[in-house]
């Protein structure tokens, strides 16, 4: 992207509409009357030409050299703050965060109805009505697109929400011209190319902990249908075989459950496995508070020697990747079972084939291949198939009805608060930063600054808010990125329009955005 290009978030794409300048009583983010131009009003309000009030200036790529060109800011009515020119401003006496009104003001950054989503994969319903209860407009969709129609339809959208199989890649991310925010209705976000959205601006929200229930019940059902060889069973029976046998097949009560990954997956599943009257032991990076009668052990391999049970719940990261190959498979007990339901990358799926047809292995449960399908359908391939005693199910830990809605109420409330007052606690590429609520007054404003992380930007910033009144202000960085947050109050159109003007004008900016 060029460093003189300009492209603006979120921006209006509707002719301005004129709105009175006093608020409602009863609602502070609600103007007293919405009229078209030339409606006449009271002379007791005063009027003021805006399409929004979220305003964003253009995003930069980060670099640690400082671009000599200034970014350009789009011009026309749509894409600059709303001026308020011949209407005299009442002076007043400058406040700090604790004065004025104890009301909390609600922002509502823009015309709602201007804001696109696009939602992907069959996102489930509570997240659609939640985004369109903020009068948003939502296009949902059942599957994944392919790259070509993803690339047309991100142009013009301001979020996206997806699952699993869409690939937002540095190539569709460059398409992207409007998008300011991604929400993943699932757990991993490796399906997104967060560096580059990082550097474009965009935050990444997900629902790490949502589905940890329902993936829990999976593992402990799987533990239970291994240990009696049900999946053989029943595929025999559904053939037309009668085979009752009781050769190799176990209660799991007594039985040594090893847990490679001690999060919320599995600190659950420890709870339950223990009420099943399991031992259990688990492996972590970091150490770790045990739940019930756990313990850890310090190194993978005593995990793999002593447990009857090894079930994985790691991230997809450079250190977890091929984690089980043969030489891991090989410590593990004669006839223990594994069981993964966390990446498709963790285990090596040829290795564990061989363990399990040489019958080193009892049985395995897979829920997650290297390679997955990218729709429903007889596509699925995998040396696994035919291995004695294993369940092979299509990704499908975190999908119940239960993890489902919660994963969409989790991401939307995320989306939403990001959109409308720039909250992003709980972005997994993107500096994290809060402000508590801002003072229900007229003339205040929350200034959204994303930009490069290089010395000297606090300073350029606090010279330009400096004869201004600055409630309170939050700043943090992650990497090259770094977020600031700033509520000003007592000031008048024309100020926050230079306000904006200045700070998105800085060499550093990527994304300014001005809420009221």
């Amino acid at each position: 992207m060029s460093l003189s290009s300009s492209i603006a978030l979120f921006a209006p794409s509707s002719p301005p509409r004129t709105f009175s300048s006093s608020h409602s009583t009863n609602n502070s983010n609600t103007l007293s009357s919405i009229r078209t131009p030339g409606t006449p009003t009271s002379t007791a309000a005063t009027t003021t030409t805006a399409t929004s009030s979220s305003y964003f200036t253009t995003r930069v790529m980060p670099s640690m050299s400082i671009p000599s060109t200034p970014v350009q800011q789009i011009t026309g009515n749509n894409n600059v703050p709303p001026t308020n020119e011949g209407t005299p401003v009442s002076v007043r006496e400058r406040q700090g965060s604790f004065g004025g009104s104890n009301k909390v003001k609600i922002l509502k950054p823009f015309n709602t109805a201007n804001i696109k989503i696009l939602l992907l994969e069959n996102v489930n319903e509570t997240a659609v009505t939640a985004l369109r209860d903020q009068g948003y407009q939502v296009e949902a969709h059942v599957k994944a697109l392919p790259e070509d129609v993803l690339i047309e339809k991100i142009r013009d959208v301001h979020c996206i929400g997806i699952r699993s199989k869409t690939k937002l890649t540095k190539k569709v991310l460059e398409a992207a011209e409007k998008l300011g925010v991604i929400g993943c209705f699932c757990i991993g976000t490796n399906q997104v190319d967060l560096e580059v959205a990082a550097q474009k601006g965009i935050a990444v929200f997900n629902s790490p902990f949502s589905n940890s229930r329902s993936v829990a019940e999976l593992v402990l059902a799987e533990i239970v249908l291994l240990s009696r060889q049900l999946g053989d069973r029943s595929r025999e029976m559904h053939q037309g075989v009668w085979q009752k046998v009781s050769a190799n097949c176990y209660e799991i009560r007594g039985k040594t459950l090893g847990i490679v990954g001690y999060g919320h997956i599995g600190s659950q599943l420890s709870v339950l496995a223990e009420s099943m009257g399991m031992r259990v032991f688990f492996h972590d990076v970091v150490p770790l508070m045990p739940l019930g009668t756990s313990k850890q052990v310090h190194t993978l391999d005593e995990l793999l020697e002593l447990s009857d049970f090894i079930t994985l719940h790691v991230p997809e990261t450079e250190e977890t990747k091929n984690m089980i190959g043969e030489a891991e498979l090989a410590k593990m007990k004669q006839g223990a079972y594994l069981i993964n339901a966390s990446r498709g990358t963790v285990v090596q799926i040829p290795a564990l084939a061989k363990a399990l047809r040489s019958g080193h292995l009892g049985g395995a449960a897979v829920d997650v291949f290297p390679k997955e399908p990218a729709a429903n359908g007889p596509f699925f391939e995998s040396e696994l198939v035919g291995c004695p005693n294993t369940l092979l199910t299509p990704h499908i830990g975190g999908s119940t009805e239960e993890a489902q809605s919660m994963i969409g109420v989790e991401v939307s409330q995320a989306l939403i608060k990001f959109i409308n007052s720039g909250t992003s606690i709980g972005a997994v590429n993107f500096p994290e930063v809060d402000l508590r609520a801002i003072r229900d007054e007229e003339n205040s404003i929350r200034l959204c600054y994303t930009h490069m992380n290089v010395p000297g930007v606090l300073l350029r910033i606090t010279n330009i808010l400096a004869e201004h009144n600055v409630d309170k202000q939050f700043s943090d960085s992650k990497g090259k990125i770094a977020y600031l947050m700033a509520d000003i109050s007592d000031v008048t159109p024309e100020q926050i329009q230079e306000i904006y003007r200045r700070v998105s004008e800085t060499p550093t900016n990527i994304v300014t955005r001005v809420l009221y």
